[in-house]
């Protein structure tokens, strides 16, 4: 199954949007897209992003 590319908009503490590019088949769930983009956040320097899976925004690109 080919891969598609999602943009998953996370609020993060600091008042910001962090927006993390997420491969995934066009089929993916929404849930498996926020968690993938949350933990790549977790991992990263910038201030805690929101867990809550209502305040991401997902969008398919391409």
């Amino acid at each position: 199954m080919e891969s598609r590319c999602w943009l998953v908009t996370l609020p993060a503490v600091d008042g910001r949007l962090y927006v993390y590019r997420v491969y995934a088949p066009e089929d993916a769930l929404p849930a498996d897209l926020f968690w993938e983009a949350w933990h790549c956040h977790d991992e990263s320097p910038f201030p805690r992003a929101s867990d809550l899976f209502d305040a991401a925004e997902i969008q398919r690109v391409g």
